[in-house]
């Protein structure tokens, strides 16, 4: 039966659906902000007359885009609301929270062990989840790219969707049937949702085109979702709940702040004598928060140091153990 595992880690949860030993999915949340779940009060700050959509402040200042007004919400007037889908942040800009009134009681975001329970899956919280699995992942999705036999799949997310572009060798047609499963597979791995854009190689048969649509809906039967078939330049459009970052989107537009809780994961696993020593970039360092750096140290019980590097990647901070 698959489960859920979660590690509860500084500054960020992460969680592995593993089947009989495979790991199927993986999902983060960075504790703190307006996730998924959230009831609170906020005040109602635009409204447009004849519409049940507005705009919502929470006490913290964020925005939260709201549908379901009733006719007598006005603006400047209070009013309870429940977060539906957490603010995702992107390259230029940030898509606000969206969410809808409620006469729930104020309660705090889901953690991943209640949004799991939410939707009856199976889960629990463990140590630490199998490690490199989840560097396997992160790095996938840190790059992008996810391999596969004969080819890759090249992930970008854009404003509009999220691209996957496949690459490869052999025949076009080949190649498309290839990249199925591993699509699915990639799709899960990064917990994407929303919109999905698929770009395969032109296929010009109406056949190739028909085996190739029969492949991905086979390879996406259990994930819920919508989609198009193939056009006549080899796009898919796949449509599918969204509700939070994906990890690639949180890879991919916060860089630093991935990689500082990297950092923090990797620094917990440090089990030799001695002081903890952090060695990384500048700007990740800048990232690393009083009290990250305190929770790492009640964690592990060392002292915690920390070494610039400025020739170092964002993403290659690493920790040791030193002498005292």
């Amino acid at each position: 039966m698959a489960e859920w595992l979660i590690e509860e880690g500084i500054g960020e949860h992460r969680a592995l659906l593993v089947d009989q030993d495979q790991v199927m999915a993986a999902r983060i949340d960075w504790p703190g902000s307006a996730g998924v779940g959230l009831i609170e009060d906020a005040t109602l700050i635009s409204r447009t007359k004849g519409s049940t959509r507005g705009t919502a402040q929470l006490a913290s200042g964020q925005e939260v885009l709201v549908s379901k007004l009733p006719a007598d919400a006005q603006e400047g007037a209070p009013i309870r609301i429940e977060i539906t889908r957490s603010q995702i942040g992107e390259k230029s800009r940030v898509k606000r929270a969206q969410g809808r009134p409620t006469d729930l009681a104020v309660r705090s975001a889901f953690s991943l062990t209640e949004a799991f329970a939410a939707n009856g899956e199976a889960a629990r919280v463990v140590r630490t989840l199998p490690h490199d699995e989840w560097e396997e992942i992160w790095d996938e999705a840190w790059s992008g790219i996810y391999d596969f036999t004969g080819g890759s799949l090249h992930f970008s997310p854009t404003p509009a969707m999220a691209l996957i572009d496949v690459d490869g060798h052999g025949s076009p047609r080949e190649l498309a049937l290839a990249a199925c499963t591993p699509i699915a597979k990639a799709i899960r791995r990064f917990d994407l949702g929303g919109s999905i854009g698929i770009d395969f190689p032109t296929l010009a048969a109406k056949a190739d085109r028909k085996a190739v649509d029969e492949a991905l809906t086979t390879a996406l039967s259990d994930w819920p979702h919508e989609k198009t078939a193939m056009n006549g330049f080899g796009f898919v459009q796949i449509v599918a709940r969204l509700e939070r970052p994906s990890l690639l989107h949180r890879l991919t537009y916060s860089q630093t702040g991935a990689a500082a809780r990297r950092l923090m994961r990797r620094a917990e696993a440090i089990f030799d004598a001695g002081a903890i020593r952090l060695t990384c970039h500048p700007a990740i360092k800048a990232k690393l928060t009083t009290e990250w750096l305190a929770d790492l140290a009640k964690r592990t019980g060392r002292e915690i140091r920390i070494e610039i590097d400025p020739t170092l990647a964002l993403e290659a901070g690493f920790a040791q153990a030193v002498p005292l």
